[in-house]
């Protein structure tokens, strides 16, 4: 009988050993992904920094390339076309044409990209505007959707509201 107390002794402080060695395991790797944590939080701050920087020293581009189109005729006069260069450098500078240059059709494909879902012509017109692009006209928002209708990369799923196609034959860089 002892011999049995013995053996289950032996066991027991086996386990308990074990558990020791697990318990202590277990904090390890439990500091090491805070550790890890805390470091994928500033790689994910770093990245973000550098994107912002990428994106200001772009527009900087931009501004530096619409610039250089603005020259003045021999009489100090500059073209219509180079006021419209100015105010877009402008738009560019103060964060406001984040579709800049492009097509309402271009335009209104990644806002819907974006989104993810159909949208109402009114909606894509509130978020062209908002990012800065000009829509004139009497009717902006028949504008846009007329835009819509005659290009092949959108759909209409209701009225005026309008999704884009996911085909791969449409699919273009904008």
């Amino acid at each position: 009988m002892e011999a049995r107390s013995d053996e289950l002794k032996d066991i027991t402080d086996g386990l308990e050993q074990r558990i020791r060695v697990y318990e202590t395991k277990l904090k390890d790797l439990q500091k090491q992904r805070e550790l890890l944590g805390e470091e994928i939080a500033t790689v994910e701050k770093y990245l973000e920094l550098a994107k912002t920087l990428y994106r200001v020293e772009a527009d900087k581009a931009k501004l530096a390339s619409l610039s250089n189109e603005i020259i003045p005729d021999e009489e100090g006069h500059v073209s219509p076309a180079a006021v419209d260069v100015t105010s877009k450098s402008r738009e560019i500078l103060l964060g406001r044409s984040k579709y800049v240059g492009m097509s309402v059709p271009d335009a209104v494909y990644m806002v819907l990209q974006e989104v993810g879902s159909p949208l109402h012509a009114k909606e894509l017109f509130q978020r062209l505007q908002a990012g800065g692009m000009p829509i004139r006209g009497k009717t902006p928002v028949t504008s846009v959707a007329t835009s819509l209708k005659r290009d092949p990369r959108f759909r209409k799923v209701g009225p005026n509201t309008f999704e884009v196609i996911q085909d791969k034959a449409f699919t273009k860089a904008v």
